[in-house]
């Protein structure tokens, strides 16, 4: 009987060993899966926090950025407004430089009928079927050109009593005048003066003719000697090249210039700037 009994026992014992190494191999396979899945979640966990950091880094930057271009658009928008008054005001200062043209345009306009009229009048008071007497305009300017033939002999500054009746229809012009200047203007061709005891050369003889053409139209003709410029000119502005004899004659006369006098020409514009 109690070897029946012994040999029970030891069977269960056995049994019960058999059944414990199953469990603690299946424990130890879930305790091997379990470390594995731990392994598998902690370098997932890892990945995450990276992941966060850099996503984290990536916010504060686009929050910056965004931050950034908020404050761009306002700079933007005062550039633009700002902009926009620089061109209306470059538009206001055009339209103030295109008033001012046009009102020295038509300063120069009523400057050219002044000077129009002018012309007319001296070629009428004058007369301009003589071919020996040239009016002209240049630049706005008037010029009476007189040939040397009708004021003096050859050589000579003396004036002569053909001369007056011409130099006389000029002082009606100026004196019709009072506010204009006139330059007289003493030319002569190229042939060399020979010279006496008052006389040098073509310079000379220039100006002397000159100051006696102003003499005469002061003196004799009641010019005012305010509104007169004597000038010689010699050799050195000739209208035509000195080859010819003809052209040598050409060249020696004496030029009356015609002219407003620059200040009140300006007094004109200004008048016409200062106009609403």
């Amino acid at each position: 009987m109690r070897k029946v009994i012994l040999m029970f026992t030891l069977g269960a014992l056995s049994l019960t060993s058999c059944g414990t190494k199953k469990k603690i191999a299946e424990l130890e396979k879930q305790n091997k899966e379990s470390k594995d899945l731990l392994n598998s979640t902690t370098v997932k966990l890892n990945l995450c926090i990276s992941e966060k950091e850099s996503l984290s880094l990536q916010n504060e930057y686009l929050k910056k950025n965004n931050s950034d271009l908020i404050s761009n658009v306002g700079n933007i928008t005062n550039l633009s407004k700002q902009g926009a008054e620089n061109i209306e005001k470059a538009l206001e200062t055009i339209k103030e430089k295109d008033l001012k043209i046009t009102r020295m345009q038509d300063a120069l306009t009523k400057k050219d009928s002044i000077t129009l009229a002018l012309v007319t009048s001296i070629k009428s008071s004058v007369g301009i079927s003589d071919p020996d007497i040239n009016v002209n305009v240049e630049k706005g300017v008037v010029f009476i050109s007189i040939a040397d033939k009708l004021l003096f002999k050859s050589g000579s500054y003396v004036v002569s009593d053909r001369a007056k009746e011409v130099l006389g229809k000029v002082a009606k012009v100026i004196n019709d005048k009072p506010t204009f200047e006139c330059m007289v203007e003493g030319h002569t061709d190229n042939i060399p003066f020979t010279g006496n005891a008052i006389l040098i050369d073509n310079w000379d003889l220039s100006v002397k003719r000159s100051t006696a053409i102003v003499r005469v139209l002061t003196k004799d003709l009641g010019v005012k000697p305010s509104q007169l410029i004597a000038a010689g000119r010699g050799e050195f502005i000739p209208l035509v090249e000195n080859k010819t004899a003809e052209n040598r004659a050409a060249n020696r006369r004496t030029r009356i210039v015609i002219l407003p006098k620059i200040d009140e020409f300006y007094d004109m514009i200004e008048k016409e700037m200062k106009k609403k």
